[in-house]
């Protein structure tokens, strides 16, 4: 099972893919925080307009400041309690951008992301987030790069409540070369997961992505959904799943916050990857969500091609962020 995306066997020494478009692709980031980036950048300039070192008042907007781009109240007011314990040494904006840019770069590789279960054969991954914030898509990113590295990928169509969903996902499959479990419309999701699963032992599967439903048309509660599914999952490879990563829509701020702690405390998320971070989102959500939720950013996408959907590096985004 190979479950690294860039670790096919090319490179004769360390046997790694340097991925071509790894510049392009920090450029683009660069882009897409731009917003986030000239109200951080451009706001630390006009706070030290005309002043020599640093005091409470200036603390006190510099915490402001942090809270208009996303980054969230607590998560502001720890980096401010931190500066302000290094105020003697701060002179000036770019000591203070070097300073947060550290600060950022700590919170944000804590915590660490959790260790795949590499042994377990299939690795399950069981997709979760509410209808509109990229899944489908992302789904079809992920069948797509693993197979690309050499996995034999299984795509669970578990959200049988919307018909385009499992239309989508048979599509992706099919470009990916994927197999595909699917049922009727409105089938019961555990079902269409635990037939994954058998299907997937039954064929050496290496990787199986379960996608979920991310709202129903009936009175049944979501997160029970979830719950079941997760069950029907186990009741046939106890190990599984392995990884129950959350697709959060960057665009919609505090609102991907609180979602990441209402599904967390639900069904216990392993990772996130956050989406549609484009021009129109405030970064610092990505901080937030980390720093509050302890929870790993596994994946960032900003745009629609393959490419678009990177594993997350906390160094790379906060130097395109700054």
């Amino acid at each position: 099972m190979k479950l690294g995306w860039f670790k096919k066997a090319n490179h004769p020494e360390t046997g790694e893919i340097k991925s071509s478009g790894s510049e392009s692709y920090f450029k683009r980031l660069k882009e897409r925080l731009s917003k986030t980036r000239k109200t951080l950048s451009g706001g630390l300039e006009k706070l030290f307009s005309g002043k020599q070192g640093i005091d409470d008042n200036l603390l006190e907007e510099l915490e402001e400041l942090l809270i208009t781009s996303d980054i969230g109240i607590q998560t502001a007011t720890g980096l401010i309690k931190s500066l302000s314990q290094k105020a003697s040494v701060i002179s000036g904006p770019d000591q203070i951008k070097e300073l947060l840019k550290q600060e950022l770069i700590a919170l944000l590789n804590d915590p660490a992301p959790l260790q795949q279960k590499q042994e377990s054969k299939p690795h399950v991954i069981m997709v979760v987030g509410v209808n509109g914030v990229g899944k489908t898509t992302t789904i079809g990113k992920l069948a797509t790069k693993y197979a690309a590295a050499g996995n034999k990928v299984l795509i669970a169509a578990a959200d049988t409540f919307r018909a385009a969903a499992v239309e989508q996902l048979t599509i992706w499959a099919e470009r990916a070369g994927a197999d595909i479990v699917k049922h009727r419309e409105n089938a019961d999701p555990a079902a269409v997961a635990y037939d994954a699963i058998e299907a997937a032992l039954a064929r050496h599967i290496d990787v199986v992505i379960v996608d979920t439903a991310g709202r129903l048309h009936t009175k049944t509660n979501l997160m029970e959904e979830l719950k079941k599914i997760k069950r029907s999952v186990s009741k046939k490879l106890p190990s599984a799943p392995h990884e129950i990563l959350l697709v959060l829509d960057a665009t919609t701020g505090q609102n991907a916050l609180s979602q990441a702690g209402l599904f967390n405390e639900a069904i216990g998320i392993t990772g996130i990857a956050l989406t549609k971070l484009d021009g129109t989102a405030k970064g610092g959500i990505v901080i937030s969500i980390c720093n509050t939720h302890k929870l790993p950013l596994k994946y960032i996408g900003i745009g629609e091609s393959i490419d678009d959907l990177q594993e997350f590096d906390p160094v790379s985004f906060v130097n395109a962020l700054f």
